[in-house]
Formats: structure tokens, sequence, C-alpha cells
């Protein structure tokens, strides 16, 4: 336990200036809604949503043999990794346990990641504990970091910043909004088009207020953020991955590249190479629940007998689909889609079935695909 006070966020005054309801995340007073969860996650469906996201840890690698470096960690084929392309990958401990999930970016000389807030201070300890001597880790604690996500992103940020609808998803480059030094993505996490734009600190409330005063824009709290990347299907650290779920438990095999699940040679690599060959115990599925009451994180997977077999990590009400859904861990012979599920959770049985994810389709901007 710790007394310690909670950060504020670049952006704290101007959150609560928009009628932010603030509540302590990841170390931070950060906002869970300003309108209500609900209105957020459909507008940002519908039109962009934009959400400060400046509490996670934002850090560059550089040195001397750095593909090599930084593969000895990751289970990502790097050398593969082109400039301004970003990769989903893994921290994972000996024992082939998920530290973090992150993104990694080639920028010209050096590596770019982003990890969670909640897990930086441990992240960036054991990368420093695993790089070499000659190989630098820098936290940039001095910037922000935006995500603007929905359908109309594109149109309304290349007012801003011309040349950034150019972007296709997983890519990015250097930009200017409003004069000020942009690193922009066309990435996010709510399954939705979108962009994530690395700023300074000092100047975050200036392009803030550029993207807020565009129609199409209004500010997003965690609370949607949550419930926009569940109906994505998309998994939470602490929640849905820890370190003692493996990837290919998770669902999260493609993050480890062809040559690496072969060649070995990274954190775990064992346990993964023998899962892949041999099948994981449990795997982590969507689940559609019958009824309209939500089942959430913590609720039992169980048995004809009612003994627990497995666990859901994240569960609520769709906002898009009108109807309760979740993730949870089952065994691997009921992770088929159209398996019957039970769950116990408070004194009730919940009846569900097995379906896959997304719940709603992903609208990203691909390579080819129009917008």
């Amino acid at each position: 336990m710790t007394d310690a006070p909670e950060k504020l966020l670049p952006l704290d005054a101007w959150h609560k200036g928009k009628g932010a309801r603030m509540v302590p995340f990841a170390g931070y007073s950060m906002p869970i809604q300003y309108e209500g969860i609900i209105a957020e996650h459909r507008w940002t469906r519908e039109s962009a949503g934009l959400f400060d996201v400046s509490h996670m840890g934002q850090l560059t690698i550089s040195g001397p043999d750095l593909d090599a470096a930084l593969e000895a960690i990751l289970p990502a084929d790097l050398s593969l990794l082109k400039d301004g392309r970003l990769r989903y990958s893994l921290l994972l401990n000996d024992e082939g346990g998920i530290v973090d999930d992150l993104m990694v970016t080639r920028r010209d000389e050096h590596f770019y990641l982003v990890v969670n807030g909640a897990t930086k201070e441990g992240d960036i300890a054991l990368l420093r504990s695993r790089l070499p001597d000659s190989v630098s880790l820098d936290h940039l604690t001095s910037q922000a970091l935006l995500a603007l996500q929905g359908p109309k992103a594109a149109d309304l940020i290349s007012r801003l910043a011309p040349g950034v609808e150019a972007l296709t998803f997983m890519t990015g480059d250097a930009f200017e909004i409003g004069g000020v030094p942009a690193w922009i993505s066309r990435s996010g996490y709510t399954g939705e088009d979108g962009f994530e734009i690395s700023i300074p600190a000092e100047d975050a409330e200036k392009v803030a207020d550029l993207l807020a005063d565009q129609p199409e824009v209004k500010p997003i709290g965690l609370g949607a953020r949550d419930s926009l990347r569940l109906e994505a299907g998309l998994p939470l650290y602490g929640h849905d991955l820890d370190e003692r779920t493996s990837p290919i438990e998770a669902d999260l095999g493609f993050a480890i590249s062809k040559r690496r699940k072969a060649e070995g040679g990274f954190p775990g690599a064992g346990r993964i190479q023998y899962e892949l060959e041999n099948g994981a115990v449990s795997r982590r599925v969507g689940l559609a629940v019958s009824g309209r009451q939500p089942v959430r994180e913590g609720a039992m997977v169980v048995d004809a007998d009612g003994n627990e077999v497995g666990r859901v990590t994240s569960g609520g009400f769709s906002p898009i689909l009108e109807a309760p859904i979740a993730m949870a861990y089952v065994p691997a012979a009921s992770a088929q889609p159209g398996s019957d599920i039970r769950l116990a959770s408070r004194g009730k049985i919940f009846e569900a079935e097995v379906v896959s994810t997304p719940f709603v389709p992903h609208r990203y901007h691909r390579k080819g695909a129009g917008q």
C-alpha cells in the first residue's frame, strides 16, 4: 500500500474544465466520463472521440545492433519492420507469462515503444536489465499522448495536419499540428479508424483545443474507452492478460512472428513452443451472454457440476449490440465458437455461447482499403 498522491495529467485542468468526473487509475487522476459512458461510446463509433492516454509510457531505445538486442526480449521479427511501421508485441517473463503488451515502432535510428501506464515502471526496469549496456532507454516523461478515434477522425485531423490522411493502419510519421511537432500513428484501441498523437506535454492543451474545436470531436473518458475495446475484442492488461497467462492462452499468437515461433530465442519461448505444438489448457474467448444482465469480471466459468473451470476477465453491456458480452478463459475443449458456457456470479447461473471476436467489426484503414 502507498499513500503517494495521484499524478496529474498535463491536461488535468482541461478535463475538469470540460466537466469530467475524475477517478484514480494507474496512479493518475483520470477522466472516467464527461456526458456519460453510453453517449460517449456511441459518439466515438459514429463520429470522433478524443482520449487522453498520457498516463502510458513512451520510451525510445537506441544504440548499436538494436534489432538483435530487442529480439532477445520481444518475440517480434523486428528485422522485417520498416521505418515508420508499428507492431503489437509482448514483454514476456522467463515462464512465458505476459508482463505487458505494447506497441513498437521503428523511427529512423531508434525504436519507439508505448507501454501500459500501470506497468511502465516495472517494464522500464525489466527492459534495462535485459538490454546490453551499449543500448540506451529513454523514458519520454515530457511527452503527452492523445488518441483520436472514430470514422470521422481522418477527415478532421487532415484539416489540422495535412498529409496525415495518407497514413494507413499501423504506420506513423512526423507532422505538425498548429505548429506543434507531433508524432502521429494511425492506430488505437477502440476497433475504429483513428490516430495516436505524441506531443510535448507543454503543448497538450493547445493541441487538445484544436482537436476539440472541430465539430466532429468530443472528449471521451476511460469508461467508454473500456466498453469500446471490449466490443472490439481487445484485451486489457491486468484484466485479460497477466504474468501467469501465455500468449497462446490469450489468443495472441499472431504477435509472435513465424520465424520466432520456430527459432525461439526470447523469454518463455520453451512454454510457447510447447503450447503451439500441443495446445494450451485454456483459451481466451468471446462470449455472448443470454438475457440482458451483464456478467462482470471475476465471474466463474463452471462445468455441469458447478465446478470452476475458468473465469470471466472482462464483461459489460454492449451499447452497439444492445446485449451483454464478455471475454473469458475457458477450457480449450470448449473454446470453439458455438460452444455452450455456464457462468456463475453472485449466486446466479448465466448461459452464454462462445462467439468469434471482435463483437463489433474493426474499421481500421488498411492499405488499399477505402475510407
